[in-house]
């Protein structure tokens, strides 16, 4: 079975600008290179500066390294215009940045709760608000979200993490429907079990709360997967190359499944 990035073409793409929130490591690593390789050049925004540097440096076609931290409006206000002013423009937002714990619900702190709150959520907030004003006066564009699997079903040991992400459902689902007069399109992917250093830390997390090894939690992952294996950062990012291209022209709103399968409504 591949598992080799696509060689899909999207001539539309070729020499658009986007701003990439969460874009030094994992999927938004992946969503980088595989814009890049559509000839997209791409502002790699990342709370980890030197992360960012490293994916812009390794994409080459144009990439720039930008800090931000989505939780807070003048760093997302700071790193967009920075964006517009080193890339001559912005066409395409991927509100990427994401964070998780993991915990029993009855044991969730406060602390836990605001901390994904304020990064899943709050961030794509922040960074589809500001750059969808620059995105409406400019006439053109496209938005896309980062949500997961557990936005459309509730996880055990993630119900902060799920009900944030539900909540990028919702605000993107919202958002589509205001935009979509401007002639701007929202969409999300909802992404399963993708193997990332993300991932790795649940693994972890989740083989102590269960009291069973991490081999035996990342079996379980697979097999519920019916494609029978760990998604790939290049398996979300190809799709959210094809939501940023014309090929997806007549699609705002949508939280579009990238599961291999576990979840299919």
């Amino acid at each position: 079975m591949s598992t080799a990035p696509s060689r899909a073409v999207f001539p539309d793409l070729a020499g658009r600008r986007a701003f990439l929130t969460g874009g030094g490591t994992g999927i938004g690593r992946a969503i980088a290179a595989a814009l890049a390789r559509q000839g997209v050049a791409v502002a790699v925004a990342d709370i980890d500066r030197a992360a960012a540097e490293r994916t812009a440096a390794e994409i080459g076609a144009g990439a720039v390294a930008v800090t931000v931290d989505v939780r807070r409006r003048d760093s997302v206000e700071a790193a967009f215009s920075e964006t517009l002013a080193r890339l001559g423009g912005c066409e395409i937002v991927i509100a990427n940045a994401g964070v998780s714990t993991m915990q029993r619900a009855l044991e969730l702190t406060d602390a836990e709760w605001d901390f994904n709150f304020d990064v899943n959520i709050r961030g794509v907030f922040l960074t589809n608000q500001i750059a969808a004003r620059h995105l409406v006066a400019a006439g053109r564009g496209v938005i896309v979200n980062t949500a997961s699997l557990a936005a459309k079903v509730g996880a055990p040991l993630l119900a902060h993490y799920s009900a944030s992400k539900f909540a990028v459902l919702g605000w993107t689902q919202a958002l589509a429907r205001e935009l979509a007069p401007a002639g701007i399109r929202v969409n999300a992917v909802c992404p399963g079990f993708v193997k990332t250093g993300m991932q790795s830390r649940e693994v972890e997390w989740e083989a102590a709360l269960r009291g069973v090894t991490p081999e035996r939690v990342i079996n379980d992952y697979v097999a519920q997967t019916p494609l029978g294996r760990l998604e790939l950062p290049e398996d979300v990012a190809d799709v959210v190359v094809f939501l940023a291209s014309e090929s997806a022209r007549f699609m705002t709103g949508q939280g579009v499944n990238v599961t291999g399968g576990v979840y299919t409504t």
